[in-house]
């Protein structure tokens, strides 16, 4: 594999640059009018500073005097030859600069909303660090070599000029140029071949840094209580060293290549001097022509270092573009239809699933898929509440996702009043549909941010009318800066239960007609949740109830449900009230039982532990 990069990373990397100039032509054309400006002024100041020797110089010197009108005429010169240098410098660095920026923040937003696209099986499958990676520095990576290729594009139309000008002016002087250039190119490409396969490895690894990192400092809580600081340090560690050698290869074959670029320009202009004298002395150039021809020579060692930069960065750039390319060309997208669901007054939606089946694709191409539901029908009535219950595992938490269409079934349709969630619009499932799940996400933001995601026509009455309906409306007065408060990253400053609170309300801001709660009540306490359940059921506002279908565990929860639907290795086993279930379904009996002996042991234990006992055997209840 290395190898063969190592042979076409040449024209793999000049697919890129092409790609960048298509992309952005205008502002690629104004950074090479600057460099080529800039080019042609490095040329004409060779001669100026030949003639200005051969012809003011030399016969100053010869005379013992010189003439204040020559030299203010070669002053002149070698001013505006300068002034005319810098705004080709600048016309270039500002266009590549433009240029690189704006195609970095452009592929930025493209992987983004790539993501936003791809389904979240494919995201399962690829790690959040390397996704990070692929947004940020992977993207730089592929724009690196912008910023110079202006400066090459133009040092390369300066070298046909240069070589031009040394037949015009001998021969002999244009073979040097001949050898020194194609020199220069031959080994800047055998630089970037060998170079390849190290920025490669050393782009991968970033991305495997970055995923450790993230992984470390998102699982903080487990790293700490499970003593495993020492063990996640030299994960960390033990990859960053492989990063660092990959770094340092990098660094040390540069450290060979750099030198021999910069001698080569400096040896073309001994042999120069050397060849120049030799034909000065047989008559066939003139002191003015060869100061000419030596002062190009050492002027052209920098820019023609510019083709040199654009080549070494290629392969870093050819690393960089196919990892970003992975994300832009995955498949799996799920398109939208052009249906809406906009009913003149908001009326409670019915979902039904019909013979669906479900399964997520393997991590390799050759593995077999994984079967998570099959044969699931239901029905959630418009305005009722249906409870999902069963065992770890069961499918329940994939249910909620069809629901909202986080994901596709297999076979099968999942419809609403109707119409498949696959021919509506985003926008009409949005506004249909709202997902609470079990782990709560909360924005480093304001309490109102959190709540109104800027969505329209979400003022404060409506954000406190939905704290209140998610019984967060008492905790969140009692805060220092009620709605502006900031709640942390990831809600860092708020417990678990008011977090879920916080996004339930979140969610009912929009007033969906439909509401998927997966467990999302699972660290509020039952009193509280039985009480968002009832509101929930009929909204003290008199607004239309929304259906809910409601992934629970606790029986005061599910006793609550209309009709309970309990599944079992992702298949639906019965369905009815949970009065008909507890008595005819063994399996589900035995599973409430177990729900509510643990609820019991978890209550048992919250009571103990709000109760401080005191002196003379008094006992004071804590209101936490």
């Amino acid at each position: 594999m290395a190898s063969g990069t190592s042979r076409d990373v040449l024209g793999r990397g000049l697919r890129v640059l092409g790609q960048a100039i298509r992309e952005q032509p205008r502002i690629f054309a104004v950074a090479v009018a600057g460099s080529v400006l800039f080019g042609l002024m490095v040329i004409a100041s060779a001669y100026v500073v030949g003639g200005v020797v051969g012809k003011v110089v030399v016969p100053a010197i010869a005379r013992g005097s010189v003439t204040g009108g020559a030299l203010a005429l070669a002053a002149t010169a070698l001013f505006g030859i300068s002034v005319l240098r810098v705004v080709g410098i600048f016309g270039r660095r500002l266009g590549a600069g433009y240029m690189q920026y704006r195609l970095q923040a452009a592929y930025r937003r493209r992987v983004t909303r790539r993501y936003l696209d791809l389904p979240l099986a494919w995201h399962h499958r690829n790690a959040t660090g390397t996704l990070l990676s692929n947004a940020n520095s992977d993207v730089e990576a592929a724009w690196y070599p912008i910023a110079p290729l202006p400066f090459a594009v133009g040092t390369l139309v300066m070298l046909v000029g240069a070589v031009v000008s040394l037949f015009l002016t001998d021969w002999a002087l244009a073979l040097v140029g001949l050898a020194v250039f194609p020199a220069l190119f031959a080994l800047n490409v055998v630089y970037s071949r060998r170079m390849a396969p190290r920025q490669a490895r050393a782009q991968r690894l970033r991305a495997e840094v970055s995923g450790i990192a993230h992984e470390s400092f998102d699982g903080a809580l487990v790293v700490k209580t499970m003593g495993r600081e020492a063990q996640e340090t030299a994960r960390f560690a033990a990859r960053a060293g492989e990063l660092r050698d990959a770094l340092i290869a990098v660094g040390r074959l540069r450290g060979v290549f750099d030198p021999m670029l910069e001698t080569l320009p400096s040896l073309g202009t001994l042999a120069v001097l050397v060849v120049g004298a030799v034909r000065l002395r047989q008559g066939a150039i003139s002191v003015t022509e060869l100061v000419s021809v030596a002062f190009l020579f050492t002027v052209l060692a920098f820019p023609v270092r510019a083709i040199g930069w654009v080549l070494a960065e290629l392969p870093r750039s050819v690393a960089g573009w196919d990892r970003v390319r992975r994300v832009l060309d995955a498949t799996g997208e799920m398109p939208y239809g052009d249906r809406t669901l906009d009913p003149a007054t908001p009326t409670p939606a019915t979902l039904a699933f019909h013979d669906v089946h479900f399964g997520y694709e393997p991590a390799e191409a050759h593995l077999p898929g994984t079967e998570v539901l099959g044969e699931v029908t239901f029905t959630v009535p418009a305005g009722k509440t249906v409870a999902l219950v069963g065992p770890t595992g069961a499918g329940k938490s994939t249910i909620a996702s069809l629901a909202v269409r986080l994901v596709d079934p297999r076979t099968g349709t999942v419809t609403l009043d109707g119409v498949d969630v696959r021919e509506l619009t985003a926008a009409s499932l949005a506004s249909t549909v709202a997902l609470v799940a079990q782990v709560p996400f909360v924005f480093d933001d304001t309490v109102r941010a959190n709540i109104t995601l800027d969505r329209p026509g979400i003022g404060d009455d409506e954000v406190w009318a939905a704290l209140r309906l998610a019984e967060a409306d008492g905790f969140v007065a009692a805060l220092p800066d009620g709605l502006d408060t900031m709640v942390g990253e990831r809600g860092t400053s708020l417990s678990g239960g008011q977090r879920q609170r916080l996004t339930l309300a979140r969610a009912l801001a929009g007033r969906p007609r439909l509401l998927v709660l997966d467990d999302a009540t699972s660290a509020v306490d039952p009193r509280v949740e039985a009480a968002i359940l009832a509101g929930l059921r009929a909204p003290a506002d008199g607004a239309a109830p929304a259906s809910i279908l409601v992934v629970a565990y606790r029986r005061a929860t599910i006793a609550l449900a209309d009709e309970v639907i309990y599944v079992e290795q992702g298949r639906v086993l019965a369905r009815g009230t949970h009065a008909e279930l507890l008595a005819t379904v063994p399996g589900y009996a035995d599973l409430v039982t177990a729900y509510e002996q643990a609820e019991q042991e978890r209550e048992q234990k919250h009571t103990y532990d709000e109760v401080t006992p005191l002196t003379s055997g008094l006992e004071v209840e804590v209101d936490r």
